[in-house]
């Protein structure tokens, strides 16, 4: 039931009853998976279990399963139980993103937001890059069976590995997930190698106005005006 409470004479309704139940639910079936080293394919506890475990309704636990399932956590089958699945963060971004890029200036706002934090993360690698890193991002450059977005991908990957920061990382790569569904989200190839060719000459300073070649256009797609970075 909802609680009612009163501030300064005006009526407040909380219903936290729904939410408190699925962050439980939530929190159980990550313990579970913990403790007892379950893999994909693994039973988890049935909705009795979970109900008399946490106390609640089994219609909220077996709601906040569905919620969990439609996530690709776990999955139901029919008279057999409730089984960890292998995580696809595609499948959860896609199903995401049929609500969050709906708005052309959101999509705009993830592709700028994922180039600034690659900006951060060039700056945070360059006092890594050594002469076996350069090769590394060259070999990525020239391998040509990666197409536009994979190379992408694997370059900035690379990058990131240089620059020792997990959360920034993490953060980039779900906002590359949800670029997936933007066409065209990689830079021409010409910008790849003038950030090899900074990191080769130690030019610092060059990493911001390379990116800020991209900003200035309004286009992350095209960096021609980059091109004057010597």
């Amino acid at each position: 039931m909802p609680r009612l409470s009163l501030l300064g004479g005006i009526r407040i309704i909380s219903m936290p009853e729904k939410k408190k139940v699925y962050e439980e639910v939530l929190n159980e079936i990550r313990n579970y998976i913990e403790k007892n080293g379950l893999s994909p394919g693994d039973r988890l506890p049935s909705e009795r279990e979970l109900t008399e475990h946490l106390r609640a309704s089994r219609s909220s636990v077996r709601e906040a399963l569905r919620a969990i399932e439609l996530l690709g956590l776990i999955e139901t089958r029919r008279g057999e139980g409730t089984f960890l699945r292998m995580y696809q963060p595609y499948h959860t971004v896609e199903l995401l993103s049929a609500f969050i890029l709906q708005d052309p200036n959101t999509r705009q706002d993830i592709v700028f937001s994922k180039s600034i934090i690659e900006k951060e993360a060039a700056k945070l690698a360059f006092s890594h890059v050594t002469h076996k890193e350069i090769k590394e991002l060259q070999n990525v450059l020239n391998n040509q069976k990666l197409d536009e977005k994979q190379a992408h991908y694997q370059f900035f990957l690379t990058i990131f590995q240089y620059a020792e920061n997990f959360l920034l990382k993490k953060i980039w790569l779900l906002l590359n997930d949800f670029s997936y569904t933007i066409e065209n989200v990689s830079y021409n190839k010409q910008f790849y190698q003038l950030l090899v060719h900074i990191y080769v000459e130690g030019q610092y300073e060059k990493i911001e106005e390379l990116f800020s070649g991209l900003f200035r256009k309004g286009c992350l797609m095209q960096t021609d005006e980059s091109s004057d970075i010597k």
